[in-house]
């Protein structure tokens, strides 16, 4: 993770969980989340897909429209790009598993923006696959901020957050001597 905000809404989500999967929605303080606050987000799982919830002030002036109640989809201009957004929502909400995504954007004026998008799994009076907490931020606050907007996003990156090391699969264990050949009688090996 490269940038502040998604570092700290990481950290604070994850010490929150604890050995759990994911925390409840009603432990978020957003006074914690203070400095990343404009770049947070929470989506709702409904029947058309994740939908803003809440959306931060600098994530709604970089595509230049309040984002609660919008399709979380919507971000992308594309139908491939949508679909593969949504399934990746619903990756995170399957998996119990964040995923961090490096994208590229630009401007309506054509300037290039760096973005890091962020989904962490939230539970919402104990169902699963309800809400995700998440942070869409620029590399550099951008100083066209508030007279142009984010026209087109894609995905260049792409790394999922497993919640622990136990749910992954274990490696296959090395061997530290090669094995070895045994020649028995008859000359069977």
């Amino acid at each position: 993770m490269k940038n502040a905000s998604t570092r700290l809404v990481f950290e604070y989500w994850d010490a929150l969980r604890g050995e759990r999967a994911a925390p409840e929605r009603g432990e978020i303080e957003p006074g914690a989340l203070r400095p990343a606050l404009t770049d947070t987000f929470i989506l709702e799982n409904e029947p058309i897909g994740p939908v803003f919830r809440l959306a931060g002030t600098r994530l709604c002036a970089l595509v230049g429209q309040e984002l609660r109640g919008r399709a979380f989809s919507a971000l992308w201009p594309d139908i491939e790009s949508q679909g593969d957004m949504r399934r990746l929502v619903q990756t995170v909400m399957d998996e119990s598993a964040g995923a961090v995504a490096g994208l590229s954007g630009e401007s309506t004026t054509g300037t290039p923006l760096y973005l890091e998008l962020l989904l962490l799994p939230l539970r919402y009076r104990g169902r699963t696959h309800a809400r995700v907490l998440g942070a869409l931020s620029p590399a550099a606050s951008p100083d066209w901020l508030g007279l142009d907007t984010v026209e087109s996003m894609r995905m260049i990156s792409l790394r999922m957050l497993w919640p622990a090391e136990a749910a992954r699969p274990a490696p296959m264990p090395q061997r530290a001597d090669p094995p070895r050949f045994i020649v028995l009688p008859g000359g069977r090996a």
